[in-house]
Protein backbone atom coordinates (compact mmCIF):
# COMPACT_ATOMS: atom_id res chain seq x y z
CA UNK A 1 0.00 0.00 0.00
CA UNK A 2 1.09 3.56 -0.70
CA UNK A 3 2.00 5.80 2.18
CA UNK A 4 -1.24 7.44 3.32
CA UNK A 5 0.48 10.83 2.98
CA UNK A 6 0.17 10.40 -0.79
CA UNK A 7 -3.61 9.94 -0.48
CA UNK A 8 -4.73 12.07 2.47
CA UNK A 9 -4.60 15.78 1.66
CA UNK A 10 -5.35 18.91 3.66
CA UNK A 11 -6.37 22.09 1.87
CA UNK A 12 -7.32 25.15 3.96
CA UNK A 13 -10.31 26.09 1.78
CA UNK A 14 -11.74 22.60 1.38
CA UNK A 15 -14.03 21.06 4.02
CA UNK A 16 -12.78 23.58 6.57
CA UNK A 17 -9.22 22.30 6.36
CA UNK A 18 -10.18 18.75 7.33
CA UNK A 19 -8.12 15.90 5.87
CA UNK A 20 -9.70 14.64 2.65
CA UNK A 21 -9.09 11.91 0.10
CA UNK A 22 -6.92 13.01 -2.83
CA UNK A 23 -8.27 16.56 -2.72
CA UNK A 24 -11.88 15.42 -3.12
CA UNK A 25 -14.66 16.66 -0.89
CA UNK A 26 -14.82 13.29 0.89
CA UNK A 27 -13.17 13.67 4.27
CA UNK A 28 -11.39 11.17 6.46
CA UNK A 29 -14.10 11.66 9.08
CA UNK A 30 -16.82 10.88 6.49
CA UNK A 31 -15.28 7.50 5.80
CA UNK A 32 -14.63 6.74 9.48
CA UNK A 33 -18.25 7.62 10.30
CA UNK A 34 -19.55 5.37 7.51
CA UNK A 35 -17.44 2.48 8.77
CA UNK A 36 -18.50 3.14 12.38
CA UNK A 37 -22.16 3.13 11.34
CA UNK A 38 -21.74 -0.37 9.93
CA UNK A 39 -21.13 0.25 6.24
CA UNK A 40 -18.72 -2.22 4.71
CA UNK A 41 -15.87 -1.27 2.44
CA UNK A 42 -17.66 -2.78 -0.60
CA UNK A 43 -20.79 -0.73 0.25
CA UNK A 44 -18.77 2.50 0.48
CA UNK A 45 -17.01 1.74 -2.80
CA UNK A 46 -20.35 0.99 -4.49
CA UNK A 47 -21.81 4.32 -3.30
CA UNK A 48 -18.72 6.37 -4.17
CA UNK A 49 -17.13 5.05 -7.34
CA UNK A 50 -14.37 7.68 -7.16
CA UNK A 51 -12.98 5.97 -4.04
CA UNK A 52 -10.69 2.96 -4.05
CA UNK A 53 -10.02 0.29 -1.46
CA UNK A 54 -6.57 1.81 -1.07
CA UNK A 55 -8.25 5.12 -0.08
CA UNK A 56 -10.17 3.37 2.69
CA UNK A 57 -7.03 1.69 4.01
CA UNK A 58 -5.21 5.03 3.88
CA UNK A 59 -7.95 6.54 6.07
CA UNK A 60 -7.56 3.72 8.60
CA UNK A 61 -3.79 4.09 8.58
CA UNK A 62 -4.08 7.86 9.03
CA UNK A 63 -6.52 7.43 11.94
CA UNK A 64 -4.29 4.83 13.61
CA UNK A 65 -1.26 7.10 13.26
CA UNK A 66 -3.14 10.04 14.78
CA UNK A 67 -4.38 7.87 17.63
CA UNK A 68 -0.83 6.72 18.36
CA UNK A 69 0.41 10.31 18.43
CA UNK A 70 -2.40 11.41 20.76
CA UNK A 71 -1.70 8.47 23.07
CA UNK A 72 2.02 9.23 23.18
CA UNK A 73 1.36 12.87 24.10
CA UNK A 74 -1.04 11.84 26.87
CA UNK A 75 1.33 9.35 28.48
Amino acid sequence: MKDYKEIITIEPGKRGGKPTIRGMRISVSDILNWLASGMTIPEILADFDELTQEDIYAVLSYAADRENKIYQIAV
